[in-house]
């Protein structure tokens, strides 16, 4: 489509969302490799520390990423074949697809139109006697409705597992997300706010963290780090048919320089959120993220709607766009129901998930990321209101 009506253009792409690495974090990573330790070991146990205190839990294990955080907790507790885990289309694949790595039916539920996030509503219509775990989202770092949630994992005896990919550092009346379930999956994937290149973390207060922690390892009583440090013994002993997902200390090394810097970046990304917030709220062909007063939302995203009834060109063409003017965007996420594996094992339509599928056609993520320029932001806001006005109905 074109763009020749556009007055003038970045020179350069504005990427998506590129890391935030300084000094401090090569410092770390330095440190790492001149040691004798740069798998699992002494700075990963230090990350895991630090974290926990940060989240305010007792429990928090370093991982290769936030899927294997959630897979673990799923086989941790046992789920398997014949349990069913009810959760939302409206995320990565990742979500559901460690629901069918443990044998267990995935059970999806339509979403608030407000935040996004599961619905408690259906969540509460879906349960089943096979119903095991309640898996919520917490969409693009804003909270899913918890208490709901809670409560019906209570009255049910379920198992609450968030997804908290995009939730850090987010906070639910008054307390950190990974506080507050009984477990918790974060991801430090190169977008994430915290990075550590690849990576996650899992948190949690259930009985079950110490099976966790023994299957993120190869299901072995005890880890690299005790078998080949100078206190550790060569003898251990397989209790489960684990997994390869430990992190290691060259990750756990950016983490903790990451974790030290979150309050400074966090504060960047929101600068740029209310930037952001004060030109499009103005514009009747855009709807601004929701914020609702009882959470903090983490602001990993910020996911702009485009109200498609006030426009001449459908969100494909919005986002060809945006790349004409050397803006970097995205989509999160086409919802599981629409990708084949899904579709054609469980039958699923479009409409089937009629919000989801609604909102998923009109989502553009724009550039949020705490390396931002003023300039980048600014030339975000000047591209977005310029297409708004070439192309209104």
């Amino acid at each position: 489509m074109s763009n020749s009506s556009s007055p003038q253009h970045r020179e350069s792409f504005l990427p998506f969302s590129p890391p935030n690495i300084t000094d401090k974090e090569i410092e770390e990573v330095i440190d790492t490799l001149q040691s004798s330790w740069i798998t699992t070991g002494p700075k990963t146990r230090e990350f895991e520390r630090v974290f926990a205190d940060y989240i305010g839990t007792s429990e928090a294990l370093a991982l290769n990423s936030c899927t294997a955080g959630l897979h673990i907790a799923l086989a941790a507790l046992g789920i398997g074949p014949g349990d069913e885990v009810i959760t939302t289309p409206m995320t990565f694949c990742s979500s559901v697809n460690v629901i069918e790595h443990v044998g267990a039916k995935p059970v999806l539920v339509d979403i608030d139109p407000e935040t996004l996030t599961i619905d408690p509503a259906l969540v509460e219509q879906a349960i089943t006697p096979r119903t095991c775990v309640i898996l919520p989202v917490h969409y693009a770092g804003h909270p899913a409705e918890l208490d709901p949630l809670i409560d019906l994992a209570a009255r049910h005896s379920l198992y609450l597992i968030e997804d908290a990919a995009h939730a850090l550092p987010a906070a639910y009346r008054g307390r950190r997300i990974g506080s507050i379930g009984h477990f918790t999956a974060f991801s430090f994937y190169a977008t994430k706010n915290l990075t550590t290149a690849e990576g996650g973390m899992l948190t949690g207060s259930h009985p079950a963290f110490d099976m966790a922690r023994v299957l993120s390892l190869h299901g072995m009583s005890r880890d690299a780090w005790n078998r080949y440090s100078a206190e550790g013994s060569w003898y251990y002993e397989v209790i489960a048919p684990g997994f390869k997902y430990n992190m290691t200390d060259i990750q756990a090394a950016l983490g903790v320089a990451q974790l030290s810097r979150l309050g400074k970046m966090q504060a960047r990304r929101l600068e740029i959120v209310e930037k952001y917030h004060a030109e499009f709220s103005k514009i009747d062909a855009l709807q601004v993220p929701v914020v609702q007063p009882h959470v903090e939302h983490a602001w990993h995203l910020y996911v702009l709607r485009l109200n498609l009834d006030a426009l001449l060109i459908n969100r494909a063409q919005f986002i060809e766009e945006l790349t004409a003017r050397n803006i970097g965007s995205s989509v999160h996420f086409i919802p599981v129901h629409l990708h084949p594996y899904y579709r054609d094992k469980y039958g699923w339509k479009p409409d089937n998930f009629p919000v989801t599928y609604h909102e998923y056609q009109r989502v553009v993520s724009l550039p949020l990321n705490s390396v931002m320029t003023d300039e980048d932001v600014t030339d975000v806001i000047e591209a977005v209101k310029d297409i708004v006005i070439t192309h209104r109905r």
